[in-house]
């Protein structure tokens, strides 16, 4: 799998240079303030771990979780302070681990973010479905809250178990849905579970849009090495069938595609931290990328909190790209939304997509992984499902090998991808 990331790296970048990523970083960090960021916050506490969650967390403890907490806070202000007056934010996402369990200090860390930035997309926090209840959603909308995605996973049963999932109150998850309204109410479920078959997603996504959500993401199944599942993976004919029934569906239904595998039934519905040109990431284990650098937070919360105690930042490892090495990083996500403009890139980059990546380009729309029209590029069903294909390369030769070392390692000195 490496060989393959690895060759088609060299090749879109001109290089056999690899991504390298060091443990000397930047205390001060390289905003741009004409460039449009999002925001991302990691809450990495959970009451149990699930096999197949391949994220930084850790067990609920009250003392940990209010030290966390504050260190969190310290953080934001440690990178705001480095300028003058508030810049704006496209968005703020709160992931993990379980975010809700410390429902009550969420309204401190927006508060915090609000003293340097001004947010003006929205708040979006995910949820285990054990959270949907009325108290904790009014406590997260008073907060300014605005999205809310929750991790189903499966409504049903044989699959809650094959994911080791507790069993969660349906009738209870839409009433307080009902009482207490977002803008977005996204629903995560699992894609390409053993056996799943077209009717088991039909049914998870006819039960979503009828219990209160407006937003649905079907992620693939990935095995991470790290993880403890034993969950077995599905060949890759059937998924491509089934994902191809899955969009086939949708988009009868009238939902709108907003990526690779989101649809929401009304215009404005949208959830997705994953899409932004740049990003500031505050927690263990969050990221930050800038338009020449990205770089990682330690994945320890213990020692995350000692640098900030410290008033130093918790960056573990940070990767300075070449510009092409960043051409490629942008086009993936991008990619990622189903539709690219090249303007964008061109604005991006100073330079046209057309004299970097037309040949490229050209040979997508050949082989039928793209079409073009008067707004851009638009992906096809079949470069939708190779798209999910490839990222799962991606995953496994990239992600998995530096999640793996973040997890054994808080402050690790080199790492070559």
């Amino acid at each position: 799998m490496s060989l393959i990331t690895d060759l088609t790296r060299m090749y879109l970048t001109h290089s056999v240079k690899p991504f390298v990523f060091t443990n000397d970083f930047d205390q001060v960090l390289p905003y741009d303030k004409d460039l449009s960021f999002g925001l991302y916050v990691h809450i990495p506490f959970c009451k149990s771990i699930c096999n197949f969650c391949p994220y930084c967390k850790s067990l609920y403890n009250e003392e940990a979780a209010k030290r966390y907490i504050a260190a969190l806070i310290k953080e934001i202000h440690l990178v705001g302070s480095q300028w003058e007056g508030k810049r704006r934010a496209s968005s703020l996402y709160f992931g993990g681990g379980t975010p809700a369990l410390l429902a009550e200090s969420i309204k401190d860390v927006i508060s915090a973010l609000e003293e340097h930035f001004i947010i003006t997309e929205g708040v979006g926090i995910e949820l285990h479905p054990d959270n949907v209840n009325t108290s904790v959603l009014e406590t997260l909308k008073q907060a300014k809250v605005s999205k809310i995605s929750i991790g189903i996973q499966s409504f049903q049963d044989k699959y809650q178990k094959v994911l080791q999932r507790r069993k969660f109150d349906i009738e209870a998850l839409s009433k307080a849905l009902k009482a207490v309204e977002f803008e977005t109410v996204s629903m995560d479920f699992i894609f390409a579970l053993p056996t799943q078959a077209f009717e088991d997603l039909k049914n998870d996504i006819d039960m979503a849009f009828d219990n209160g959500a407006n937003h649905i993401a079907i992620y693939p199944l990935i095995d991470f090495t790290f993880t403890k599942s034993t969950v077995p993976i599905m060949p890759k004919k059937e998924k491509r069938k089934l994902l191809d029934k899955i969009t086939k569906y949708c988009l009868s239904k009238g939902y709108e595609r907003n990526s690779i595998w989101t649809f929401s039934s009304v215009k404005n519905a949208s959830y997705s931290s994953m899409t932004r040109d740049n990003f500031f990431g505050f927690g263990c284990s969050a990221t930050s990328l800038f338009k020449k650098q990205f770089k990682i937070n330690t994945f320890s919360v213990e020692e995350y909190c000692k640098r900030i105690d410290a008033n130093i930042l918790p960056t573990a490892l940070t990767n300075r790209f070449v510009k092409r090495q960043r051409m490629v990083y942008y086009l993936f996500w991008k990619l990622y939304s189903t539709r690219l403009d090249p303007k964008e890139f061109e604005e991006f980059f100073n330079v046209p997509l057309n004299k970097v990546y037309g040949l490229e380009f050209w040979l997508l729309r050949v082989l039928g992984f793209l079409v073009k029209d008067e707004k851009g590029y638009e992906m096809t069903l079949k470069g939708a499902f190779y798209y999910h294909y490839y990222e799962n390369f991606y995953t496994l030769s990239y992600i998995d090998k530096m999640w793996g070392l973040m997890r054994k390692e808080a402050f690790p000195r080199r790492m070559q991808l």
